[in-house]
């Protein structure tokens, strides 16, 4: 017997963990996240107006997902690219796929928006209607409209042989006009651009709405193109206006920056910013099926599109735009408004006089920190009531020396920066790396990045080859003769306006080892340092693939041993081959692993004799899960980290990124417990199945909500 289960286990051994029979593509799993966002818009549970937000969500997304990710696989294949990905594909066999497997589902987004939501809405006095429904006072009111704030704003552009195929700008929306000549009849071809800058859903006036079974109308309008595409006798007078046809086109906008030691970072990307504007090549062309296949195959001709570059949907075009009837005052229609309480360690501080409060007393965050470690648990308990509330604290102290932090993305009306100039302004060294190479917010980032340094910020770009995606703040003070860091590590950009929608984890601590190891981190991020090792920290990309891999393996060493083995990881992705083959490993000596991965993941769990003992689930609903923790059982002496790194070649490899230990037990057993209750979610919580397939968990008993329950928590504690 002990002869055969050798033999069986040295079989076992052979598996090649680095099969692409084992992994799932990066950007199939992607659709399939953003399907997840469109199952929260045709969920009845979902309120209405919400269900519209999602609709305008999962656009969104596709929008930055062609831009970007589908950009990139067509480079590779004009490049002949054909590296295959970990799961086995070419760049060709994956465009082909993104195709087949999007055309369903922007379909069915299109067909609930126009026949099923739409109606509903009605119910509840929200007309969306179309201009042919309009009655002659309504089109008589948009005429008018057209005549004095559209008009004045409209190009329209001819096409013909002394008129050669305009550019058109990247997610532009378009109306492909066709005329005829009534003197020489000649049928002409213009195209109009729909402007941008007014408002998309065009409303008429209170007096206008239509009232339908005493049901007051809260708003009544129509898209801004039929507007324009009804009046267009104004642009062309004198022509026979024969039909019109909207389309949308999508570009590659991902920026290609060459960086070098010698090159004026700031410069280099307002270079690449300018031709994002102009644009790259053409990579998404939306229509409706009305068009007829002349206007369509000379738009294919002309921007030199592929068959899986078009996407014939009925319907209104670009429904990213939904997203303005969020503001409609119809709460009963969205989600019970939720207001950030201020945690009880706030409350519960000593109060001091602050020149920063209107020379009113507010809570002293350093004595508290100087006590014990806090933690904060965003958007459940406040931003602007504890992270912004320690800059703006630290930027009026008279004993703080100084302030260094990281800025990957913020408001554009931030108070963050707006503390760091008041600190600079005070006489304190305040040091900010500013990346800005955040992806579709470089623009604001540079605003930023200049304004800081015109009121004497030293500012920093980053490092020549890397991103920097870590959120940390340190706070030098001087205290009874000697120097203490107060420092503040999370997994959220330090951003008012997205801490109120992500899910993110921050921890505030004093320990010197963690203070030593942030100062270290400075060091390498604004001079010349090149620091190899730290005490506490998980530092991308010095030290922190190796530590991961490490914990890991320490538990399959548990296991292999009879003991417990116990993985728990959130994060936003999980794409890393390398992380992915341990945890296989992992599995195959018998740890337990639960992973809750909000977007794409890689890892295929349940597969007999590779990944029984792993399972993922996915949690979509009312708030961005954001924030990253990983725990490690240990042999009982647990361990808890947080983070801004996923478990990505690109944040493990291509990013500057921390990861702290959680050393406080109280908090620890916190962060357990945000785990324990999202694993137990049955609301907005989906099981990833071995074929790749995500299946919404339901049940016939009480139904569990992980945002629900961690507010109510919130509102307790």
């Amino acid at each position: 017997m002990a002869k055969t289960e050798k033999t069986e286990t040295k079989a076992s051994d052979k598996i090649n963990l680095s099969n692409p029979e084992y992994y799932f593509n990066r950007e199939l799993s992607w659709l399939e996240f953003n399907r997840r966002v469109l199952a929260e818009a045709l969920d009845s549970r979902t309120p209405r107006i919400e269900r519209l937000k999602f609709l305008a969500i999962y656009s969104s997304n596709l929008d930055e997902f062609f831009m970007v990710r589908v950009a990139g696989l067509k480079r590779q294949k004009e490049a002949q690219v054909n590296k295959l990905t970990p799961d086995g594909r070419t760049p060709q066999q994956q465009l082909n796929e993104i195709h087949q497997k999007l055309l369903p589902m922007v379909s069915e987004q299109h067909k609930y928006f126009e026949n099923t939501l739409k109606p509903e809405l009605v119910k509840f006095g929200v007309h969306i209607l179309n201009y042919i429904d309009l009655n002659q006072e309504q089109r008589s009111y948009l005429q008018h409209y057209f005549e004095e704030q559209i008009f004045p704003v409209l190009t329209p552009l001819a096409i013909d042989r002394s008129h050669p195929f305009p550019y058109i700008s990247n997610l532009s929306l378009n109306l492909a006009v066709v005329l005829k000549n009534p003197e020489t009849k000649e049928d002409l071809l213009a195209r109009v651009k729909v402007p941008k800058l007014l408002p998309r859903f065009v409303s008429l006036p209170e007096n206008l709405r239509i009232q339908k079974n005493e049901q007051p109308s809260v708003w009544t309008g129509v898209p801004l193109e039929q507007v324009i595409a009804h009046n267009l006798e104004s642009l062309f007078p004198g022509m026979d206006i024969l039909e019109y046809h909207p389309f949308r086109i999508t570009r590659d906008a991902d920026l290609s920056v060459q960086e070098d030691e010698g090159d004026d970072l700031l410069l280099v990307i307002e270079q690449e910013l300018r031709k994002r504007r102009v644009g790259g090549s053409v990579v998404r062309m939306e229509i409706n099926p009305t068009m007829p296949s002349s206007i369509k195959e000379m738009l294919y001709e002309e921007m030199e599109l592929e068959p899986e570059d078009i996407y014939t949907v009925e319907g209104v075009l670009g429904l990213k735009d939904l997203m303005s009837f969020m503001a409609l005052p119809l709460p009963e229609l969205k989600d019970k408004s939720w207001h950030s309480v201020s945690p009880r360690w706030v409350q519960q501080s000593e109060d001091v006089f602050d020149s920063s409060n209107n020379g009113e007393a507010a809570k002293d965050l350093f004595a508290t920190i100087r006590a014990k470690d806090v933690f904060v648990h965003h958007p459940y308990q406040s931003f602007s009531g504890t992270v912004q509330r320690f800059i703006e604290q630290a930027a009026y102290d008279p004993d703080v020396l100084a302030i260094k932090m990281t800025l990957y993305r913020t408001s554009g009306d931030s108070p963050i920066v707006n503390a760091l100039i008041t600190a600079a302004e005070n006489g304190k060294q305040v040091a900010a790396l500013v990346e800005l190479k955040a992806r579709f917010d470089e623009e604001n980032n540079i605003q930023w990045a200049r304004k800081l340094e015109s009121s004497g910020v030293h500012v920093v770009y980053g490092v020549v080859g890397l991103k920097t995606h870590t959120k940390v703040v340190m706070v030098v003070r001087q205290e009874e003769g000697k120097i203490r860091r107060y420092v503040h590590i999370g997994t959220g950009n330090y951003n008012p306006k997205t801490a109120k929608l992500y899910t993110d984890i921050g921890i505030f601590t004093c320990r010197q080892d963690l203070g030593a190891d942030l100062t270290d981190l400075f060091n390498f991020l604004t001079g010349h340092s090149r620091q190899q090792s730290y005490r506490k920290l998980l530092i991308a990309p010095v030290n922190m693939r190796d530590r991961f891999l490490t914990f890991i393996r320490r538990e399959i060493e548990q296991a292999k041993r009879g003991e417990t083995g116990r993985i728990v990881a959130k994060m936003n992705s999980l794409v890393d081959r390398t992380i992915i083959s341990t945890l296989y490993e992992a599995s195959r000596a018998g740890v337990t692993i639960d992973l809750i991965v909000r977007g794409i993941c890689c890892i295929r769990p349940g597969l007999k004799g590779i990944s029984d003992n792993i399972k993922v689930i996915s949690i979509v609903g009312r708030f961005l899960e954001h924030s990253r923790i990983f725990y490690f059982y240990n042999g009982g002496q647990e361990e808890v980290y947080i983070g801004s790194a996923d478990w990505m070649p690109r944040n493990l490899d291509r990013r500057v990124e921390a990861v702290t230990p959680v050393e406080d037990p109280e908090i620890a057993k916190d962060l357990q417990e945000i785990l324990g209750t999202l694993l137990c979610d049955n609301r907005q919580a989906w099981d990833l199945q071995s074929d790749g397939q995500y299946i919404r968990r339901s049940s016939s008993d009480k139904e569990l909500s992980a945002h629900e329950i961690l507010m109510e928590t919130a509102i307790k504690s």
